[in-house]
């Protein structure tokens, strides 16, 4: 479990993060639009680093800046980024949004986040992975105020959020200013229910441009669309 997790251009040390590389992250770190050529990229609870250092490879932006709050993962964090080929254009400031927030005053092209998603108390034991996982750490609102600060006129903000919390999310996104602009909804299987929205917004409202995302076939065996997508990252696609 704890093993480091080898990508195709980079690797991913976690033993000490309470949120281990997963399929969401990776999901948003090939799926955050970059169609504006972003020059500066911000990744709010950056966890691993895995979603930044996907961005460092797809992306020539020169500024690539993290948040984490949780000190263990913020020094590995720290590790992953600069045992990376792209250590110069990243930086993982150990912050609090609200806290980074209240002192910074650049903008960034494209803002990403996986959230904590789980609105209900969860508990597994461990309270690192525990906050990591409950949106208390995080609320949406916080997110969306603090994204609403940080984003530059034109910019996007990449996000991945329960199905279930879509409809929620969207209305508080409008209270700030931000609008969707394309929506993915992911499905594990062709038989099983979407559980997974990939929702980017922006300041301008337009028409919303929604498709779905089918990851498995049958157990391991990935559709087409899921190995294109991940391909350049995963080492067996």
């Amino acid at each position: 479990m704890d093993k480091p997790f080898q990508f195709k251009q980079f690797t991913i040390i976690q033993d000490r993060c309470a949120m281990k590389v997963g399929t969401d992250g990776v999901l948003l770190g090939a799926l955050a639009s970059l169609d504006i050529n972003p020059d500066s990229i911000l990744d709010i609870g950056a966890g691993t680093g895995v979603i930044a250092l996907m961005l460092a490879q797809r992306s020539a932006a020169q500024t690539i800046d993290a948040l984490e709050i949780d000190e263990a993962a913020y020094e590995q964090c720290v590790e992953n980024f600069e045992a990376s080929p792209w250590g110069d254009r990243l930086f993982c400031y150990h912050a609090g949004l609200d806290e980074f927030v209240a002192e910074w005053e650049d903008t960034y092209d494209l803002i990403v986040c996986n959230p904590p998603f789980y609105s209900e108390d969860v508990s597994s034991g461990n309270l690192s992975r525990d906050t990591a996982r409950q949106n208390a750490a995080l609320p949406f609102e916080e997110l969306l105020n603090g994204v609403s600060l940080l984003l530059s006129e034109d910019g996007v903000f990449a996000t991945i959020i329960p199905f279930k919390e879509e409809g929620e999310f969207l209305v508080l996104a409008d209270n700030y200013g931000l609008y969707p602009q394309k929506i993915t909804r992911i499905k594990g299987n062709p038989t099983s229910h979407i559980k997974r929205s990939v929702l980017q917004l922006g300041s301008t409202q337009t028409k919303v441009d929604i498709d779905e995302l089918t990851i498995e076939l049958t157990r391991h065996e990935y559709t087409q669309e899921y190995r294109t997508l991940t391909q350049d990252f995963y080492l067996k696609m």
